[in-house]
């Protein structure tokens, strides 16, 4: 299949647990490459549009438990995308892990102060919002927290993800910064204290502005200095424009993102989340991604995750890599 799926009708009709094969990690064979497993999933399994779409989960599947239930049957990993727009209850994380099967591993966003951007003020915790100011308060967002409000913001998301710590079930923690989180010296301070504060955490970081990987040295400067502080590099396929599409390892544990190639929704202002995610790949657009991953060496397990979350594209295209890397 080299054409797209049909936007419309989508690629997949209702799954079954196991039917590709990508309900387990995929083991690379005896003396192969890569990773010592590939875990393929998608960036959610609540998006709206795929609930909507009717092609991905059984009518059956009504109830969030179901629809977790069903998806870990299908997929090896998701990414938790909730965990950003608010911070996680610890009660979520451990029916998270109740109701998936072991093995099944969850890398979870990290919450927006944590990375530099704003917060809807309203979502926050009754304990930080107790650490507003009455301006704060009325603001719609909070984008400069005060340093103890962050240090308390650090303290219950890692704390709430206990559940998924003790079960085996955390992967990675998803460190997305802004375009706006340039390289320079206050940026590698920032990401050396995030280290700081998360000593024992499995982290990966992603970069949205081309200045950390675009030229040569500096890209060499910036894998090096993650090496140093035990911090993942996050590959990116995205619109040309955005940031290089390079994969590349700085632990052992390989992250990569799969967003889309829809470049003119990508910079559209005004544009919906899930329009800028509106991009089904075609299977030659990821079997060179499948070879490469298959070709790098040195890591323990590799997460490939389809963020291209509009109605059922990120689960074909998951299913779609999954047979790829397991042949």
């Amino acid at each position: 299949m080299t054409e797209r799926a049909s936007a419309e009708g989508g690629a997949n009709r209702h799954l079954v647990a196991g039917q590709t094969g990508a309900a387990n990690s995929v083991a690379l064979p005896e003396g192969g490459s890569a990773a010592g497993r590939f875990f393929v999933g998608t960036a959610s399994w609540t998006d709206p549009t795929l609930i909507e779409a009717a092609t991905f989960y059984p009518r059956q599947a009504r109830t969030a438990e179901a629809r977790l239930k069903f998806y870990a049957a299908c997929f090896s990993t998701v990414e938790v995308d909730s965990t950003y727009y608010a911070l996680p209850a610890e009660r979520n994380a451990r029916l998270w892990a109740e109701r998936t099967p072991p093995g099944f591993l969850f890398n979870v966003k990290a919450f927006a102060l944590l990375t530099g951007h704003a917060a809807d003020t309203a979502r926050l915790p009754a304990a930080m919002q107790a650490m507003l100011s009455a301006d704060q308060r009325r603001e719609p967002r909070l984008s400069r927290p005060a340093a103890p409000l962050l240090d308390l913001a650090f303290e219950m998301f890692w704390s709430a993800l206990r559940p998924l710590r003790q079960s085996g079930k955390l992967g990675m923690l998803l460190f997305q910064f802004p375009p706006y989180f340039v390289h320079g010296e206050k940026s590698l301070e920032y990401l050396a204290e995030v280290r700081r504060r998360l000593s024992d955490a499995p982290i990966a970081v992603e970069f949205r502005h081309p200045s950390w990987t675009a030229e040569e040295g500096r890209c060499k400067a910036t894998l090096d200095f993650l090496r140093e502080h035990r911090l993942a590099f996050v590959s990116v396929d995205a619109p040309a424009g955005v940031v290089p599409s390079i994969l590349e390892r700085s632990t052992t544990q390989v992250y990569v993102r799969f967003h889309g190639r829809n470049r003119e929704n990508w910079f559209r202002r005004g544009g919906s989340v899930a329009e800028r995610y509106k991009y089904l790949y075609a299977q030659d657009e990821l079997r060179p991604w499948a070879a490469k991953l298959k070709r790098l060496s040195g890591s323990d397990r590799a997460f490939v995750i389809f963020n291209n979350c509009y109605r059922d594209y990120g689960v074909t295209n998951a299913r779609m890599m999954a047979a790829m890397l397991a042949e």
